[in-house]
């Protein structure tokens, strides 16, 4: 898995937890969706728009660190056995740097654009990190599963704002592009300088995703120490 990893930027991994264990955390993370108040200040459409009506629907909704509103997440054993993985693939340093949201609502169909996530970090002397990202629900193409496309050299490509503060982009060619569809408790792992997107949900359900980013412990401490703690605006890397 790690050799597959390091050639591919990703992986999948069929089931990260119990399927038994799936209800909390979907009760939890439905709570969280719900209570536009106590999340206010960590929540945003990826789409762009203004989330402040409470009558409009946020298409692709993103809170980050939910578990600053519900400590319990991180008891969760999709925390810790996410945890084991991203040691398992970059060293035993790997810590939580923070946590995420992001729920595409019922026949919404907003695509999140292809771009890197290292597009919204600073630049740290250690490159190493990993996003872990688990299926709330069973996704596939039509409600928004991931697609990967391997990014060479740890090179990241030219990034773009959507209007009205929406979720950063990228142009690029994506023919070799793979969907990655799992079950309720499946994850994938990638690292910051793989390209991803996923298709608008069109289905009658929720597509609830729980994200999970893992870096070593130093540069977690570094990025605090420069005032990086993703709670803030999206804006481009510096």
């Amino acid at each position: 898995m790690k050799d597959l990893f390091l050639k591919n930027g990703y992986i999948k991994i069929d089931q990260l937890f119990d399927t038994k264990e799936v209800k909390e955390l979907q009760n939890i993370y439905t709570k969280l969706l719900e209570d536009k108040e106590r999340t206010a200040h960590l929540r945003s459409d990826l789409a762009g728009g203004n989330n402040n009506n409470s009558k409009t629907t946020e298409r692709i909704t993103q809170i980050m660190r939910p578990s600053s509103v519900e400590p319990i997440l991180l008891q969760h054993d999709s925390y810790k056995k996410a945890l084991q993985h991203a040691q398992e693939l970059l060293g035993n340093d790997m810590e939580l740097d923070f946590d995420m949201l992001i729920n595409k609502a019922p026949h919404t169909n907003t695509p999140t654009p292809w771009h890197q996530d290292a597009a919204y970090w600073i630049d740290l002397p250690d490159k190493r990190a990993v996003s872990c990202w688990i299926a709330l629900d069973n996704v596939y193409k039509e409600n928004g599963c991931m697609w990967f496309l391997s990014v060479k050299n740890q090179q990241v490509l030219e990034h773009h704002n959507l209007p009205s503060g929406g979720a950063l982009y990228c142009n690029t060619d994506t023919t070799n592009a793979i969907p990655i569809p799992l079950n309720i408790g499946g994850c994938t792992f990638h690292d910051g300088f793989t390209l991803h997107y996923s298709k608008g949900n069109s289905t009658d359900s929720q597509r609830r995703a729980l994200i999970l980013n893992f870096r070593p412990k130093k540069m977690i401490a570094l990025e605090r120490a420069q005032g990086m703690d993703h709670t803030g605006t999206r804006k481009k890397r510096s």
